[in-house]
């Protein structure tokens, strides 16, 4: 790795945009990285910068301190070592930058006791090793806290935590990593008890007439839409006979405002009670209009009644108002081989495919940090464990080593993005997209912060013409798509998905929990809403679905669970429940969303 040069006045200066003084990669990115069996995840990250200076010890003692930014371009994780002379070893400590929008991080040859924080005109020095105080590196190692607070909160030591993770997975978790053909016996446990285990029906009652106040706007196939609010998400199209009709479920977890107490129209939107922007929606497969269920029969599977009866329970959030971000778990997902992937395609000298087998010395928390916690309004599980993220048959099982499922965090590459999957990606402004990833998007990533793939595109397209999305080609195609479920292609499961609604210029991400679908059932009740891209997230269970909306009262933090038995993920202490991602680390992957801060 190449070391910045220390001029003797100034010292060294990690800035916090652009690549310039850097190591960029080639123009196809880490793609174009050289592997090897000692290779680390610093060696994966193709903008980051790196300086060293001489330090001193508590007690006079002299050595090298070396600062890696990881990519300058976000300005959020840096790496720091410590090497002193006679020691034995390097220490190695994964640092946060609190506000990395505003904040330098530097090291300077006048400060060998620590590092400088320089926010505008604002110049502050934090003793971190040259001190045996209470605010050093140490006590916060010591202190085992998930984000242990340096230079007043300027900087956070992140320190490795244990990950919630509920019985079930913690069985599946030991069967998979201890017991040879472990994995068979999950799928055999899961096929034969799971199966339609949570499975809802819906159930439709005629609805009042006159219908009562409320914001009830129907998109009836066929008719135009004249009531709806130009700054809610569309409605879905529903077939005329299911117009009147109110879908009724007991285990909505979210109050919604203008609601009967009776149920909820099809396909309508009911805005969330204190979350201005959020939206809740109600529909089955068999709700929707007939023209929709006939489109695309050479790529989409005629539906059984069981999944045409199912609940779909699904939220919309308004991205004008809000941001999404992306963290990893305390474990998943991993980074070394799927074992889906064939022989052929691994290359058993190394680790994993990205030549690394751990994400050490980095340190995931599972946790949203605390000063994003403050504006956090809602968290939803990410994707598939690395076990099952990549392709045992099919093309894209062929290339790219299998083609392992790639996410970024804080612009940090954790699995290189692969081509021919589908991603949900945000830039350094913000803005969130979705699309299959291609070789020459490879382009994008200085900007992107975030990022997660997950299988290959539920739909791919929205034509306005005929107003309809278009489905994935692989919707159909269990193996070349790697839909999961069982062996004998039974696909029907619970599943979570997430998609984009584009609609005059307003744009909204809509999260979606089928309780009992096949891929082929997620893409009828996205074509429904009229969504320009959808994707698989995870799938099997309620606590692999999990989405939670967030309501403060006074000091205390209360969940509302989209499906009230997701509680049962949260844990307690003393009689309190404390939310999964917000209030306790968790084993999984995760998005949480963010009220947008004023501008």
């Amino acid at each position: 790795m190449a070391l910045l040069a220390a001029p003797a006045a100034i010292g060294i200066v990690l800035g916090f945009g652009g690549m310039a003084g850097g190591e960029p990669a080639s123009k196809s990115g880490p793609a174009a990285s050289v592997f090897s069996n000692r290779q680390t995840i610093v060696d994966l990250q193709p903008y980051r910068q790196s300086g060293t200076i001489a330090i001193k010890g508590v007690r006079g003692e002299e050595g090298r301190a070396t600062l890696i930014q990881l990519n300058p371009n976000v300005n959020a994780w840096f790496l720091l070592r410590l090497s002193w002379q006679g020691g034995a070893s390097t220490e190695e400590y994964h640092l946060e930058n609190s506000s990395p929008r505003t904040q330098k991080v530097l090291l300077e040859d006048q400060n060998p006791s620590g590092l400088v924080i320089v926010d505008g005109d604002k110049k502050t020095a934090c003793e971190l090793w040259g001190t045996d105080s209470k605010a050093g590196l140490k006590a916060a190692g010591a202190s085992r806290a998930a984000y242990a607070p340096l230079c007043g909160g300027k900087l956070y030591l992140r320190n490795p935590v244990r990950g919630h993770r509920t019985q079930i997975e913690i069985v599946t978790d030991f069967l998979r990593d201890e017991v040879p053909a472990g994995d068979k016996i999950v799928s055999s446990v899961r096929d034969n008890f799971y199966n339609d285990a949570y499975r809802e029906k819906a159930e439709t009652v005629e609805e009042p007439k006159p219908a009562e106040p409320g914001p009830i706007r129907r998109k009836v196939s066929g008719a135009p839409d004249t009531t709806r609010n130009q700054a809610d998400p569309e409605p879905a199209r529903i077939d005329p006979d299911q117009a009147y009709r109110l879908v009724v479920s007991p285990h909505l977890g979210i109050e919604l405002e203008g609601a009967s107490p009776r149920g909820l129209t099809a396909g309508n939107w009911y805005a969330v009670k204190d979350h201005r922007g959020l939206y809740v929606s109600l529909i089955a497969p068999n709700m929707i209009a007939r023209d929709i269920l006939r489109s695309f029969r050479n790529t989409v599977s005629t539906l059984d009644k069981a999944e045409s009866d199912a609940l779909v329970y699904l939220v919309a959030l308004d991205l004008d108002q809000f941001d999404l971000k992306f963290s990893l778990g305390t474990v998943h997902p991993r980074v070394d081989w799927s074992d889906r992937v064939p022989d052929r395609m691994k290359d058993s000298s190394l680790p994993g495919p990205d030549g690394i087998g751990t994400i050490a010395p980095l340190v995931s928390t599972g946790l949203v940090n605390p000063k994003d916690a403050v504006q956090t309004v809602a968290a939803f599980t990410g994707g598939f464990k690395r076990t099952h993220g990549a392709f045992r048959w099919g093309r894209l099982s062929l290339q790219n080593q299998g083609s392992h499922y790639g996410f970024i965090e804080q612009g940090v590459v954790f699995s290189r993005l692969q081509p021919g999957l589908s991603t949900l990606y945000v830039l350094r402004d913000g803005r969130l997209n979705m699309k299959t990833w291609t070789v020459q998007d490879d382009d994008l990533l200085p900007a992107i912060r975030y990022a997660r793939q997950n299988g290959v595109p539920i739909i791919t397209d929205y034509d306005p013409a005929t107003r309809m999305s278009v489905p994935g080609p692989l919707v159909s195609r269990w193996s070349e798509g790697n839909w999961a479920g069982s062996e004998d292609k039974k696909l029907r499961t619970m599943r979570a998905g997430a998609a984009l609604q584009e609609v005059k210029g307003k744009r909204f991400l809509l999260y979606a929990d089928f309780t009992s679908a096949t891929p082929s059932a997620m893409a009828r009740v996205f074509q429904a809403y009229g969504c320009s891209y959808a994707m698989p997230l995870d799938m099997n269970a309620l606590e692999h679905t999990y989405f939670a909306v967030y309501k403060r009262q006074g000091s205390n933090l209360i969940a509302q669970h989209l499906i009230q038995g997701m509680s049962a993920v949260d844990k307690s202490a003393k009689g309190k429940p404390i939310p999964r991602f917000l209030g306790s680390p968790d084993n999984r992957d995760f998005f949480y969303v963010l009220r947008k801060e004023p501008q």
